[in-house]
């Protein structure tokens, strides 16, 4: 039987001993992977080794998928409110949307109860802050399941007007087997971002967590359970991008994937899908969005916001898709804007350390190896060699764990890697523009386009600046603050398809016309 792991907390944050398994979750039961193999799960803040967790292959992601198929088909789940009795369904459109969503309901209610728990987790192996973990990522995954919760009975298609000898309709059905893979940043959020659509919708779903941040993944599966989700509608199957993730990407009974990572991995997942079952792909990928400052803004709102955009610092340590780091500053207050906006920054940079303190607001990298963190400081070090000014950070923060100073950098030139690749770190570039026709065309010079933000108080140039921008989302007057009932995705090389509201659910089902015979005869 696979292992289980017990951490002790005693720290001025969260005190108590938090106990998860560590194998695969398939068919509703923890096993150990078919080829015995296991990896150190990292403290990012130390580089010390937390637990080691199961590893699986792509033997185990085709035991997993025949236990997701199989899920679909043979059930008892409970009736709606007004039954006491129980039956025989199969888990998809055929299983009452109401029984889908009070099971949803049931899951946000537990991960609220056992949130300070989780957060714990979060914060220890992701290197979050543990009270911006509770109270950003928990909060939000908490909301995006009930939300979700809210939207299971209200899968509907439309009756369509043809003759009136036929009636036609659709039906939104769900896939069947869907595959997810998450990062390692956000590991909590972007599983309640993929699966709460997904069962939603009625789909059963086989998904990797990063393998270097799994820990709060394997705890919540102990919620999936308690919720009573049967077994083999959610099946979690830790391991590497190269051998499970391809496998997912590969296998011929699953027919839609949905994965958030980098754009490199997004083309080898639409590669895979071309080349086996032309998979459904949704890819939430990279980004280098920027923010926008005018002269006529709120400067002090301005600067607060564009802080926590400059690298989403204090919720994602800098390693966010949607992070602000090309910032384009009307000439007129550059000066102003600089000078409070280095305060502000230097600030940030000297509540660096151990997430479990409350005075922290940026913790280590959570990409919880040499490699990553290796990969950030030669983007900084690229800056300096290409004749960018540092004008504060740039350098590593203290001797362990892995911890980077927040970072800006000025008098940059467009082709300079760090203005137009994605560091995935702390570190922004700021340069300063004339006109809107001018700021509008640089801020679109990239490849990427997943967010933008647009700082003035003339609202009529702020909307057309922003309708103007290549992104998939607009922020006017703040930073990324995403909400789950609004669609969020990318143009360009960024992504495909929308996750968050509605249009999530279409990303998660395939419509079916249906034409009825009223009266032809031949």
């Amino acid at each position: 039987m696979p292992g289980t792991c017990s951490l002790d907390f005693d720290t001025p944050s969260y005190k108590g001993t938090i106990t998860f398994n560590t194998g695969l979750f398939i068919d509703g039961k923890w096993v150990d992977p078919v080829e015995p193999d296991t990896i150190d799960v990292i403290n990012p803040s130390t580089g010390r080794v937390i637990t080691a967790v199961s590893v699986g292959s792509s033997k185990d992601v085709d035991i997993a998928v025949k236990a997701a198929q199989k899920a679909r088909f043979s059930y008892s789940l409970p009736l709606p409110a007004h039954s006491h009795q129980a039956y025989k369904t199969t888990w998809g459109l055929k299983c009452p949307g109401t029984s889908r969503g009070k099971l949803l309901t049931r899951l946000a209610e537990l991960l609220e109860r056992d949130s300070a728990e989780i957060a714990a987790l979060e914060a220890i192996n992701v290197g979050k802050p543990y009270h911006v973990a509770k109270s950003a990522d928990l909060a939000g995954s908490i909301n995006y399941i009930r939300y979700f919760g809210g939207w299971a009975d209200k899968i509907q298609g439309k009756t369509i007007e043809t003759t009136e000898k036929k009636l036609a309709y659709t039906r939104h059905e769900p896939f069947g087997v869907v595959g997810q893979i998450i990062p390692c940043g956000t590991s909590l959020l972007m599983l309640a971002w993929k699966i709460a659509p997904a069962l939603a919708t009625g789909n059963t779903i086989v998904l990797k967590p990063s393998e270097m941040t799994p820990l709060s993944a394997l705890r919540f599966v102990d919620l999936i359970v308690e919720a009573g989700f049967p077994p083999g509608v959610v099946n979690i199957v830790n391991g590497y991008g190269p051998t499970v993730g391809q496998a997912i990407s590969e296998h011929m009974d699953i027919y839609k994937i949905a994965f958030t990572g980098s754009t490199l991995v997004g083309r080898k997942i639409l590669d895979a899908s071309a080349r086996t079952n032309l998979k459904v792909v949704t890819l939430e990928l990279g980004g280098k969005s920027p923010t926008i400052v005018f002269d006529d803004c709120d400067l002090e709102q301005t600067i607060k916001w564009a802080t926590q955009a400059i690298t989403l610092t204090v919720l994602f340590l800098g390693q966010s898709c949607v992070a602000g780091s090309r910032i384009f500053v009307q000439e007129g207050i550059y000066p102003q804007f600089m000078e409070r906006f280095t305060k502000l920054v230097q600030n940030l940079a000297q509540a660096v350390g151990d997430p479990f303190s409350a005075s922290t607001r940026h913790g280590p990298q959570a990409s919880v190896s040499q490699t990553q963190f290796d990969r950030i400081m030669g983007y900084i070090s690229s800056g300096k060699a290409s004749g960018a000014t540092v004008h504060t950070g740039g350098e590593r923060h203290g001797t362990e764990g892995f911890f980077i100073q927040p970072t800006i950098f000025t008098d940059v030139t467009p082709d300079m890697r760090i203005v137009q690749e994605e560091i995935f770190g702390p570190v922004a570039v700021v340069m300063k523009f004339k006109t809107e026709e001018e700021v509008i065309e640089a801020a679109n010079a990239t490849v990427y386009g997943l967010s933008c933000c647009v700082f003035s108080e003339n609202i009529k140039r702020a909307l057309r600046v922003a309708h103007a921008l290549e992104a998939g989302s607009a922020f006017v007057n703040s930073s990324q603050t995403v909400d789950p009932a609004v669609p969020f995705g990318g143009f360009k090389q960024s992504g495909l398809g929308r996750e968050h509201g509605e249009y999530a659910l279409a990303t998660y089902t395939q419509v079916k016309g249906v034409h009825v015979n009223l009266g032809v005869k031949l």
